[in-house]
């Protein structure tokens, strides 16, 4: 009975942890730069795994940034490898792959598999419990206390930026009612105006009294 909780419980930690890994085939054509971009909160390890197809006389380069343009890791001439990089603010990151081909050449087309891992997938559970000399079972159990940590942050975030929607909804709404009041009063004081130009007009043309 116990073998069969330990088997489920394992196949449940299995299933949480792919979950949430981003697997992504494309294609790049010869000379062309293809991004991807993923919005990742601070604090998180992120581990990408990637692998492009092999042409001669072609290269691909790498790049990870942020929003601001700053370098996280990069490397040139790539073939199968992986980057490795801690985010310290919530922000969006992008991963760009450029292909370069000699002049001489007219190119082929690669194909480039990436897997990031973020968070609780990124890490080495493995070598973390032969360090601690830890038993399988408890190597599991700090995997999922580690990934209940990871889920709780999310849903924490994700009520910030609710609130963060719901403060500006709030904020636009009462800006288009004062806009709103505002343009009404500026028509009632035209019309009024038209009303009191138009009398004095038909006064001084004598048309009323």
């Amino acid at each position: 009975m116990e073998t069969s909780v330990h088997y489920f419980i394992y196949l449940f930690l299995t299933f949480l942890l792919t979950f949430g890994v981003n697997g992504l085939r494309f294609h790049l054509k010869p000379g062309a730069t293809k991004c991807v971009k993923e919005e990742i909160r601070q604090n998180i390890l992120i581990v990408g795994d990637f692998e492009v197809s092999d042409h001669q006389g072609q290269k691909v380069d790498y790049v990870v940034t942020d929003s601001k343009g700053h370098i996280l890791a990069q490397n040139q001439d790539i073939g199968k490898g992986k980057f490795t990089f801690v985010t310290e603010v919530y922000d969006m990151f992008e991963v760009c792959f450029t292909s370069r081909v000699p002049p001489h050449m007219v190119g082929n087309t690669h194909e480039v598999y990436l897997v990031i891992k973020r968070g609780v997938e990124a890490k080495s559970y493995e070598g973390l419990g032969e360090a601690a000399k830890l038993k399988p079972m408890e190597v599991e159990l700090k995997r999922l206390e580690d990934l209940s940590e990871s889920i709780v942050q999310d849903f924490v975030q994700m009520r910030q930026r609710e609130r963060e929607m719901r403060d500006t909804n709030e904020s636009t709404n009462s800006r288009v009612l004062y806009f709103s009041i505002f343009s009404m009063f500026c028509l009632l004081v035209l019309a009024a105006w038209q009303v009191i130009y138009l009398r004095s007009f038909f006064k001084s043309k004598k048309l009323i009294e």
